[in-house]
């Protein structure tokens, strides 16, 4: 099928190969030399010095569209719509040089509100992922494919500081006049799926529907929940439950119908993967059509070490949904019965389960709260507090109480249980207290969205408020009460009032926004 490149000024570009197969996009990887197969056949890639996502060299074009809806400052930050032009004509005149691969997906697994989104790549692999990651379009479906948005990717080419405006030599750059996002100077392959995802953000809830950066499974009774949380704090893992039907790993949109998945894939983090404790996930690194971003293989047996982080600590596995074996693959939902919002709580205060009330969670969700531990960024030797509105700041163009306003009257009119769960460290901070068991943190879910714990008692937290449950089955008494699970309470004290000052220090910007219910749910000592 021959693709019309005109949109993207591309036309007369060298060859253009379009729509290939899984299969074909993998084998014109190894034959580009992009990378190599595993002893299992998942395809594995070096992405060079960016290992991960460049927050610093984002931008969002500055004009009559978005220059009164975007919440601009230190996350969304402009760029002129002249420099943006010079920058895409010359990527354009780059890429006519060279092959393309163009991948035509969905993002939205909800036929009212999806869209669609057309991939051009300098490498067979980015198409890959693209494939993996977003919706797969019927054949006719894409008989008939006009692109909503196109996503121009070309890692090859270099942006120029000094001439075009950006950070560095990586920019991306989202265009919502003409529809477009640039992407150049990474390899990273997530810069293209979060790309997307800020786009969604910004269009949907124009339509009253909230983009939440969250996982979301289903049970047998067709009880929905969803997991907000952070980079680490165990989205993926948590929600990949055996007892429980997988709708998606990282984005979802909420409408008038219930819920939806962004996507058709799952971008999991696989460093230290535990066989034994994520063996669903595990699984997808030993399979053809896996692509996995810097992940350690030895060069002759081509076995892979997934506990070596050599090259970063945030090494990924691109995999369909449909490698997952208990994935609910229509991407659909109903109402959320639960919202859990999760934290890795390097400090060791948060209870390892509480109940939120309402107010709570509206205050937990702006927060967007978890922390870095020492080790995993140069520089941090002590845990260090990170606050990301609605959980996924980079992503939310918009400001913080849009999201916030919708997500407070969902919770409202479907009478939503809220939850609040620290993966992180109990028993002290870490490096003196221990990490949170997953089977003490999947006992404790199993009781929340069972409906076991309807009859229990809550005991308040005393700075935080939330609901601490006295008792749950499969998990220490001690453990409950993070105080009781600190050998010196008093050093807890001091530990949580510390805490409790990030929190209410990271809030002031919000305070003038939020209503007093939800002020009133702000810590305090």
């Amino acid at each position: 099928m021959v693709v019309d490149l005109r949109h993207a000024g591309l036309d007369g570009a060298k060859t253009v190969l379009s729509n290939l197969s899984a299969s074909s996009l993998a084998e014109h990887a190894i034959k580009r030399e992009e990378g190599y197969f595993s002893h299992k056949g998942a395809l594995v890639i070096r992405t060079g010095k960016y290992t991960g996502r460049s927050p610093n060299d984002k931008f969002i074009v500055q004009d009559e569209t978005t220059e009164n809806t975007v919440w601009w400052g230190k996350i969304n930050k402009p760029i002129s719509a002249d420099l943006s032009t010079k920058l895409r004509q010359r990527m354009q005149d780059y890429l006519k040089t060279r092959d393309l691969f163009v991948q035509d997906s969905f993002a939205g697994a909800s036929p009212k509100h999806r869209l669609r989104v057309r991939v051009i790549a300098e490498r067979a692999w980015h198409a890959l992922f693209a494939k993996n990651m977003f919706i797969d379009p019927s054949s006719d479906d894409l008989a008939e494919f006009i692109p909503d948005f196109t996503v121009i990717h070309a890692p090859g080419f270099k942006a120029n500081p000094t001439r075009d405006g950006t950070n560095s030599e990586v920019a991306v750059i989202i265009d919502f006049s003409l529809k477009q996002v640039l992407i150049c100077g990474t390899e990273y392959a997530g810069e293209i799926k979060k790309s997307i995802f800020s786009v969604l953000n910004y269009l949907l809830p124009a339509k009253n529907i909230l983009g939440m950066h969250c996982s979301a499974n289903i049970g047998k009774d067709n009880d929905v929940a969803i997991f907000f949380g952070l980079s680490g704090t165990g989205k993926t893992t948590l929600s990949a439950d055996p007892l429980r039907q997988l709708i998606g790993d990282d984005e979802h949109g909420w409408n008038d119908d219930g819920i939806f998945n962004f996507e058709g894939g799952c971008y999991a983090k696989v460093i230290r993967l535990n066989p034994q404790d994520e063996p669903e996930i595990f699984k997808t690194t030993q399979t053809f059509g896996t692509i996995l971003e810097n992940v350690v293989m030895h060069p002759e047996t081509r076995k892979l070490d997934l506990m070596d982080d050599r090259y970063t600590e945030n090494t990924r596995a691109s995999y369909p949904i449909s490698e997952i074996l208990n994935a609910y693959l229509s991407g659909l939902g109903d109402h959320p019965k639960h919202i859990v919002m999760l934290t890795c709580d390097a400090f060791g205060v948060l209870p390892p389960l509480s109940r939120l009330t309402p107010e709570q969670a509206m205050y937990h969700f702006i927060s967007g709260y978890t922390a870095k531990v020492a080790g995993t960024e140069r520089g941090i030797t002590e845990p260090t507090a990170v606050f990301s509105a609605c959980f996924g700041a980079p992503f939310m163009p918009r400001h913080p109480q849009v999201y916030a306003k919708i997500l407070g009257e969902k919770i409202a009119n479907h009478e939503v249980d809220c939850w609040l769960v620290n993966t992180g460290w109990s028993g002290g901070p870490y490096g003196v207290g221990s990490r949170m068991k997953i089977s003490w943190t999947r006992s404790l879910l199993l009781a929340a969205l069972s409906g076991a714990l309807k009859n229990t008692k809550f005991n308040p937290h005393p700075y935080f408020k939330v609901g601490i449950p006295a008792e749950v089955s499969g998990v220490p008494l001690e453990i409950l009460d993070p105080r009781h699970a600190w050998h010196d309470q008093n050093l807890y004290d001091q530990q949580a009032k510390h805490l409790v000052q990030l929190f209410q220090t990271n809030f002031k910007e919000y305070e003038k926004e939020v209503s007093t219910d939800i002020l009133s749910a702000q810590p305090d000592f």
